[in-house]
């Protein structure tokens, strides 16, 4: 068996791996392998490369570790109800460092207790990622609360569809991203950009 350490920020400007050390030493104690996932990408996007990588490299039986659910999820109920049918799909354990109810797992060998064990952790990640998501929200709102206050309008620009599909039909006929800005007359980030979202 395998414990999965999965660690994630929101930008690459945050230590993704301020955690790494604590959740090592916290492997330990499960036996067998370790394998770590360090992602920068947003909890609140339910399509991430490396939880994605990790889940499709998991097998039946292994762990997956988390600092905290919130590192998991900021996730919509809809989308984090997704999340956790694949974890369930793949046999995974769940286990949050910060949340002792789900290290018991491990030292349960009566199946009505570990039954039991399993409901107050799924109702307990529940509540939290529930509360991940609604503190993140009342992040967003307070920026921007403070951005009205400050003065600050947002220039209302929408997104040049037409720009977006040359873009996408220059890319098809395997033109450099550096070709493809200068064809249409906008930024790299702009091609990479939109291609991004192509993938």
């Amino acid at each position: 068996m395998t414990t999965r350490i999965y660690v994630r920020a929101s930008t690459k400007d945050q230590d993704a791996e301020r955690a790494l050390d604590d959740l090592r030493m916290f492997a330990k104690s499960i036996k067998g392998d370790v394998n770590e996932y360090i992602e920068n990408e947003s909890g609140t996007k339910l399509d991430r490369p490396i939880l994605n990588q990790l889940l499709d490299e998991s097998k039946h039986g292994d762990t997956l570790l988390v600092e905290s659910v919130d590192r998991l999820s900021r996730l919509s109920q809809t989308d984090f109800d997704v999340l956790k049918g694949r974890i369930k799909e793949k046999g995974l354990k769940l286990v949050v460092a910060d949340l002792p109810t789900t290290h018991m797992l491990f030292s349960s060998n009566d199946t009505i207790t570990s039954s039991i064990l399993n409901l107050v952790n799924n109702m307990l990640i529940d509540l939290l990622a529930t509360m991940a998501r609604l503190d993140n929200d009342k992040r967003r709102e307070r920026i921007k609360q403070g951005l009205v206050r400050s003065g600050y309008k947002p220039s209302g620009k929408k997104a040049d569809t037409e720009k977006h599909a040359r873009i996408r039909e220059l890319a098809k006929k395997e033109l450099t991203k550096e070709e493809i800005a200068k064809a249409v007359g906008c930024g790299i980030a702009t091609v990479y950009r939109v291609l991004k979202d192509v993938k």
